[in-house]
């Protein structure tokens, strides 16, 4: 079977050069990202819609790596396309409900994601407190990463390549495609609830 397709996400005002989103795109062969009609003004039903052309338009399945609003343009993704995901890292969320340009992404999803995915978010990002991503990552089934000082994850807070983010990409691309969603809540029943990290 081939690998998935890496699939990247970026949010509000899309990823600047030196953006570790950027970056990855670049080097990745074969990486797909979606481009959105308007980055300032965001509206959920066209930047759902353009994620999910995206993930049609692959061959085979897709592992998405979003950032900020993408993480929730990803929450929002209807389940006609679940199937075609094979796993996401969802970084340093958003929350719409704090920005009066994102309120069109209000309510955040609060439903089970059925596929495997990892949170990481900061303990200083100024956009989304630690503690709503990690409401974010337990209502979606995410495993939790919790960063120290590592603002919103972005060029602006250093993070340009971000050697441990590709760590994790690494990770969730080995997921085995086998395993679907009963298997994955029966592991994390096993293991109570899920993993959670914290990286100093």
């Amino acid at each position: 079977m081939s690998s998935p397709t890496i699939v990247i996400v970026p949010g509000w005002r899309d990823s600047c050069p030196g953006h570790w989103q950027t970056l990855w795109a670049e080097a990745l062969p074969g990486a797909r990202r979606v481009v959105q009609d308007n980055w300032v003004a965001p509206l959920r039903s066209a930047w759902v819609q353009r994620l999910r052309e995206t993930i049609e338009a692959v061959d085979g399945s897709v592992v998405l790596v979003a950032h900020s609003l993408g993480c929730i343009t990803v929450a929002h993704l209807p389940a006609a396309v679940h199937h075609r995901v094979h796993a996401a890292l969802l970084v340093a969320p958003a929350d719409p409900e704090r920005r009066s340009a994102l309120t069109d992404f209000a309510p955040v999803p609060y439903e089970r994601l059925p596929f495997p995915s990892i949170v990481v978010a900061s303990s200083n990002d100024p956009y989304c407190p630690s503690r709503l991503a990690g409401a974010y990552a337990r209502a979606w089934g995410s495993e939790f990463v919790r960063l120290n000082d590592a603002g919103h994850i972005n060029i602006e807070s250093g993070h340009g390549p971000w050697p441990l983010g590709w760590a994790l990409l690494s990770a969730l691309c080995a997921q085995p495609p086998e395993m679907r969603a009963q298997d994955r809540e029966t592991a994390r029943q096993d293991e109570g609830e899920g993993l959670r990290y914290s990286f100093l």
